[in-house]
């Protein structure tokens, strides 16, 4: 499955790179402003570890807010295309979120994951990791696909199943990718999660109604707003580590 998920991205990288800031209405004006609405807006002197990086959209708006930014991501390719994107400003690594994690205990003040767990099917070490890195009273923010979306999309028959699926993404670059992942009912995510840490806040995200009108941005809304603010698609978690 690791393997799978490099070789994907590994093929995807040259279009989250060129392509994903703003042509990706899922990612722009849906999952983003929602997870912003949940970071600090002045993030000055605060350690970051951004988790899944993928072509580095998050690390370079954290630095933008005064973060100091460590990214990583299993994908050698995305690794590049983050560290093309901002040079020597953030610590930019290959690394294997099911394995070990190259940091210091209570190294971080945040952990951004966005759209990634769901491609890890256990997250027990992830998490314990997790909460090792973070200082006390740090910070996780993570995205993932909504179990719901997931259920309905893919007209699964046992909601409560942990399951690995896949589909075929078709992009501009790539042309068609396999992509896998898996899905797991919401009581296993908020289990998991609070086997760590506090919870302290959950968002169903509805696209957000700033970019409505920006002519890039009309053909999505036109296709997907409607939808979205009936059906969740993804789901945010901000957890705290006991302090």
């Amino acid at each position: 499955m690791k393997e799978k998920v490099m070789q994907a991205y590994e093929k995807l990288a040259g279009d989250y790179e060129r392509h994903v800031d703003k042509q990706s209405g899922h990612n722009a004006y849906y999952e983003r402003p929602s997870m912003i609405e949940l970071l600090p807006g002045d993030m000055s002197q605060m350690t970051v570890l951004d988790a899944g990086c993928a072509a580095g959209w998050y690390t370079e708006h954290m630095l933008q807010q005064g973060a100091r930014v460590t990214a990583i991501d299993l994908s050698p390719a995305m690794v590049e295309a983050c560290k093309r994107r901002v040079g020597d400003q953030a610590t930019v690594l290959t690394c294997d979120l099911t394995e070990a994690l190259p940091f210091e205990f209570e190294t971080f003040d945040l952990i951004v994951s966005s759209l990634t767990l769901h491609y890890i099917d256990d997250w027990a070490p992830t998490f314990r990791e997790f909460e090792r890195v973070l200082k006390p009273g740090g910070t996780l923010i993570f995205s993932v696909h909504h179990p719901f979306m997931d259920f309905q999309h893919f007209n699964r028959p046992d909601y409560f199943a942990h399951e690995l699926l896949s589909e075929v993404w078709n992009k501009q670059e790539s042309g068609p990718v396999e992509v896998t992942f898996y899905r797991r009912p919401m009581q296993e995510i908020i289990n998991a999660t609070s086997s760590r840490f506090g919870i302290k806040q959950i968002v169903e995200p509805q696209p957000s109604p700033v970019y409505k009108d920006q002519p890039e941005a009309r053909e999505w809304y036109g296709k997907w707003y409607d939808r979205l603010m009936a059906n969740p698609h993804f789901l945010i978690v901000k957890a705290e580590k006991s302090s």
